[in-house]
């Protein structure tokens, strides 16, 4: 990939703050937009705003030809079938409409892992209020999935459904979700696979996984904030009944009834987020345009140069495995007397990197770990080698301060 050619079509890197440029390694968090996806959404609001799917005039049927190859796109991104993906705000919003429409009742057991997102942690523990067995799986020492323990809970508790991250956002583990998908079916689990650091960072087919459900957002691949999608097997969905309704999720209503619509129409209650999902799409033929192998291995290469150069620095310590390559782009560590906030405060105002610090949503392994945050540096396909060595410069000057 050319880096530098790449990098052109990120308006907002080519601003200087302070007469310094920008380097972003907060991507996991999110991810810079390129024009390519700016200028389709410009292009919905300047020269078709119409209503999808409701209004027959030109600016409508317009919309609703876009809306349709936009459903297309994102669903071949991900090796699905249009009437496979649900439209949503986030990945949030996916994991969420499995939690309240796949018909869990009291009693029945759900899987988590010990390295959830909110997201994949809290639509659990409400249902744990209302009677359902909520279980987690605790991961190896070096935050690696524990496949042998996995099988012994399935064994023991039987789970209706198994929900795991992909890649933890977290430490950038990625867990074997084939094989989880595969242990869970010969138990009978519904699987659902939390992708929303994984989509945007390596090729993604829902069929070789063999999962049943797979969420991801646009935020974070390159998309518009607000949009994101849901893959569910047809035959789930088409059971499912959802939980948001109102127009467009059915086809006739009358005063005592209704008759809903088919999957994935009948999830996708109100006016939807057009210029949000063409730009979605948008993001997905950029990305496959540039290659997914292609940006899985730039992000790898400069993992492994931050952490060849940082590994040493006295009171540093990486979170995860201490392979860069099992890591993804994603680089979390502490400092000892140096909170992680002041970490990102100093590395914001001596050389305009920008980073994350704090529990990042997954507060129940800060928590159970004793840990109060942790600075992460999140990389993405517009990083430079050049910028992973300023970040290693201004690091290890921070950390000669403790």
């Amino acid at each position: 990939m050319n880096i530098e050619k790449i990098r052109e079509d990120f308006p907002v890197l080519s601003q200087k703050l302070k007469a310094k440029p920008i380097i972003y390694m907060d991507s996991a968090c999110m991810s810079l937009k390129p024009r390519q996806v700016i200028e389709t959404m410009n292009a919905y609001y300047y020269e078709y705003s119409g209503c999808a799917g409701r209004s027959s005039h030109k600016l409508g049927k317009k919309t609703d030809e876009e809306y349709h190859k936009a459903r297309e796109m994102i669903a071949k991104f991900i090796g699905a079938k249009p009437n496979e993906t649900v439209f949503t705000r986030n990945t949030t919003e996916g994991i969420n409409l499995v939690a309240n429409s796949i018909g869990l009742k009291p009693g029945n057991v759900v899987l988590t892992t010990d390295k959830e997102h909110n997201s994949n942690l809290l639509p659990w523990q409400i249902l744990a209020n209302k009677g359902i067995k909520h279980f987690v799986l605790e991961s190896n020492n070096d935050n690696t999935f524990n496949i042998d323990a996995f099988q012994q809970i399935l064994e023991k508790h039987r789970p209706k459904l198994v929900s795991v991250v992909h890649t933890s956002n977290l430490d950038g583990v990625t867990n074997p979700v084939k094989d989880i998908a595969k242990i869970s079916h010969e138990y009978d689990a519904v699987m659902i696979v939390d992708a929303a650091q994984s989509v945007p960072h390596k090729k993604i087919d829902v069929k070789h996984i063999g999962c049943d459900f797979l969420a991801f957002s646009g935020h974070k691949m390159l998309g518009p904030t607000g949009t994101g999608a849901l893959y569910g097997r047809y035959e789930l969905l088409e059971k499912m009944h959802p939980f948001l309704v109102g127009g467009d999720t059915v086809v006739k209503t009358t005063y005592i009834n209704a008759d809903f619509e088919k999957p994935p129409e009948k999830f996708e209650a109100g006016l939807q987020n057009y210029a949000g999902m063409i730009g979605m799409a948008a993001a997905c033929k950029y990305l496959d345009k540039l290659g997914l192998d292609d940006i899985e291995k730039h992000e790898a290469e400069l993992n492994r140069i931050i952490t060849d150069e940082i590994k040493d620095i006295p009171g540093l310590r990486i979170i995860g495995p201490a392979d860069a390559r099992l890591r993804a782009g994603i680089i979390s560590f502490t400092i000892d007397k140096i909170p992680s906030h002041d970490i990102a405060l100093m590395l914001d105002e001596m050389q305009n990197i920008m980073i994350r610090s704090g529990q990042h949503c997954v507060h129940s392994w800060f928590n159970a770990n004793n840990i109060e945050g942790s600075a992460r540096a999140s990389l993405y396909l517009y990083n430079t080698k050049e910028e992973a060595q300023t970040f290693i410069e201004i690091l290890k000057k921070i950390a000669k301060l403790r």
